[in-house]
């Protein structure tokens, strides 16, 4: 899957968050290899996707411990489609891909060449 590069050189891929509905929602993405789970999203659009609500979980951050709720669901990503554990909490500026999409998948980042693959 081919990403671009943002402001700031941020890693961003184009990923559909699918709704219960089954409603597809392109967004884009940011990789960041400091988050250890598959996808967090910003607690303002879990309502809209309708997706089944697992658990609690506290999670160590930047900002200190911080409580996420976890969700179970569907995204498209670079042409398949995954049921993963979704992290939901507040003030997420940005739809975060961690580092657990890096066991199954071969990064390469070639800043220089405007080059950026995940796949």
């Amino acid at each position: 899957m081919n990403g671009f590069l943002g402001d700031e050189d941020a890693l961003l891929f184009e990923i559909s968050l699918i709704a219960s509905d089954g409603l597809e929602l392109p967004v884009d993405a940011m990789l960041d290899t400091g988050f250890s789970d598959f996808l967090a999203i910003n607690d303002q659009d879990i309502d809209a996707l309708g997706w089944e609500h697992l658990r609690e979980q506290i999670m160590c951050t930047a900002r200190g411990d911080v409580k996420f709720n976890i969700y179970i669901g569907k995204v498209i990503f670079d042409g398949q489609e995954y049921d993963i554990p979704v992290h939901v909490g507040k003030d997420l500026s940005e739809v975060l891909l961690g580092r657990q999409w890096l066991q199954s998948k071969r990064l390469v980042v070639d800043i220089p060449s405007s080059v950026l693959t995940l796949g």
